[in-house]
């Protein structure tokens, strides 16, 4: 009898290990696909390459790096501090505006409201949580000359200090490009499925950069395209915003970028020749 009772016991302590591994996968497994199955499936990816090196991200993840790295020049910042924002990115959510994490971690920084980092709402804002990194990044007394993952983790206090460096050099690279001090992105994308407008790319440009950083003027239109001059403060600031237009370039329809230093066109799309002053921008355009 008492043999009897062990393996009744066993077989529903069998059964409760399956419904909590099923009630797990249903809860976890659509959860990780999200955070991370793009990154392994994903047909539409950007890669950036300086010397011989490169790193290669999806689409997804290439639009939030061109926001982040936009977001240390829109606060007058060198590329070092792109360099660690986009290397913490990368640990805390892969570079997923995700609305889960640890406890009450939310969106690209993983930033918690009841540490003080803001509402729900304003830390899924991808700009209000870039803002906010910087902002905090830059009261670190000696960050500058900080290792990468010790500036990231006097602003994050993680629970895993170390995993910053691991991701140091794919921060550097696409830092270095998308701030024009070198590097080039290219990316591998299908024709685009949503159009935009000249009002609307306009608006992107002033929102990572912020107002008055660079000039947009229509200076051609076809039933298709727009093609737009950007033009910045000098050569290097023209040469982040073609390396930027090409890292958002799923996002934002562009079709091409061309610069004095570098150019991109989409596949099928019509090359383009570089203007005497600004980067030559085609988008994909829709009537305004």
């Amino acid at each position: 009898m008492a043999a009897r009772r062990r393996g009744r016991g066993a077989s529903i302590i069998a059964l409760a290990l399956i419904v909590a591994v099923t009630i797990a996968a249903i809860v976890w497994v659509p959860r990780l696909w999200e955070r991370y199955g793009d990154e392994y499936f994903a047909s539409s990816r950007c890669t950036v390459t300086l010397d011989d090196r490169s790193d290669s991200k999806t689409a997804d993840q290439a639009n939030n790096i061109g926001l982040i790295v936009a977001g240390s020049i829109r606060w007058d910042l060198p590329a070092r501090a792109a360099t660690i924002a986009v290397a913490t990115a990368i640990q805390e959510s892969s570079l997923r505006n995700i609305d889960y994490g640890d406890r009450d971690s939310l969106g690209l920084f993983q930033q918690r409201p009841s540490q003080g980092w803001g509402s729900e709402e304003e830390i899924m804002d991808p700009y209000y949580a870039t803002d906010r990194f910087y902002e905090a990044l830059i009261t670190i007394d000696g960050w500058e000359g900080m290792d990468v993952t010790d500036a990231a983790q006097a602003v994050q206090r993680s629970g895993f200090p170390l995993a910053y460096a691991d991701h140091e050099e794919e921060g550097r690279l696409w830092a270095s490009a998308d701030t024009g001090h070198g590097g080039s992105v290219a990316c591998d994308l299908p024709d685009p499925d949503a159009p935009t407008t000249a009002r609307a790319f306009t608006e992107r440009v002033n929102a990572d950069f912020g107002e008055g950083e660079y000039t947009v003027e229509v200076i051609g239109t076809d039933d298709s395209d727009t093609v737009l001059a950007v033009t910045g403060s000098d050569a290097r600031a023209d040469a982040a915003l073609q390396e930027w237009a090409v890292t958002v370039a799923s996002y934002e329809a562009v079709t091409s970028a061309v610069s004095q230093t570098d150019a991109w066109v989409r596949d099928g799309a019509e090359p383009a020749s570089a203007l005497d002053n600004g980067v030559r921008v085609t988008i994909r355009t829709q009537a305004e």
